[in-house]
This record gives C-alpha cells, structure tokens and sequence, in this order.
C-alpha cells in the first residue's frame, strides 16, 4: 500500500477511537449502522444499474420474435376487496377504544407504579395512547378484511344469492 493508504487508514482509525470515547459504544455502533446501511444502498444501487444494462444488452442481442397473439379473456366484477372502498365503522371506532384503552392503562401504570411525574404520566399516557389506537385498528382492520373475503368467498361458492350470503335474498 502507498503512504498515502496508511495515512488515510490512521484518519479513520483515529476518529473512530475519538468516536467512541464522545459517543460511547452505543453511539458508535448506531454509527456503523448508519454508514452500513449507506453503503449497502450505494452498492445495491450500483449492482441493480450493472444488472440492468446487462439485461439490456442481452435483449439487444436476441433476435426479436413477433409476440403471440393475446386471447381475450370476459372480465369478472371486481370483488370488494379488489375495490378501494372504505373499511366500515368499525375500524375508526376500534382505533378509538384501543387509544382511550391504551392512553388510560399507560397513564395509571407510569403514575401509580412508577411513581412518574403529571408530566411524565402525560407524555407516557399519549404515546400509549398511540400504540393503543394502532392495534385496535390493526385488529379492527384485520378482521374487516377477513369478514369481506370470507363474504366474497360464499358469494362465489352462491352465485344464486343476490346479497352472497346462503339462505338470504
């Protein structure tokens, strides 16, 4: 290697030192992840582009073959899930029982178990009260999804029955 190598290397090495005595061990591994994952985007981004022109150069060598012709298929109606439609009452009102469930049970906990401050209690209740309202609508949406599939699902096995439900009209 050139003196010029080494001289870099003891730059790196020595921020890297400086690095951790500031920042600690923790700091200086969050640091490495960071620059890894830069690293890991660059090279990627570098390997996809070398992929890409390769593949366009093989399709440029290739001989081109007239496409066969594309059979026309009769289209389906599209089923609920297909469609972008709302997911029902449910989900913003199972968001809102999770928050308030959420926010309570983080509020009363941070205040009478660990002896928090009001302020403390607050800040704990509200970021419970996210984490609360994200699960319920997690579940609510989940079992909205399972509902209209599962009433798709029939309606397909009935084709008979104008609501999709066997047995109703």
């Amino acid at each position: 290697m050139r003196l010029v190598t080494y001289s870099w290397l003891t730059v790196v090495m020595a921020v890297a030192l400086s690095a951790i005595g500031w920042l600690g061990l923790a700091g200086w591994m969050a640091t490495v992840v960071v620059l890894a994952s830069i690293a890991m985007h660059v090279a990627g981004n570098a390997i996809g582009t070398r992929m890409r022109e390769a593949a366009d150069r093989d399709r440029a060598s290739r001989p081109r073959h007239p496409r066969p012709l594309a059979l026309s298929l009769p289209s389906s109606t599209p089923t609920r899930l297909e469609r972008h439609e709302t997911l029902g009452r449910l989900v913003p009102i199972s968001a809102g029982i999770g928050a308030t469930i959420g926010g309570l049970t983080g509020t009363v906990m941070l205040t009478f178990f660990t002896r928090s401050s009001v302020a403390g209690a607050m800040l704990g209740g509200a970021s419970s009260a996210v984490i609360g309202g994200l699960f319920g609508f997690l579940a609510a949406s989940f079992v909205e999804i399972l509902r209209v599939s599962l009433r798709d699902a029939l309606a397909a096995d009935h084709p008979a029955s104008p609501t999709g439900i066997p047995g109703r009209r």
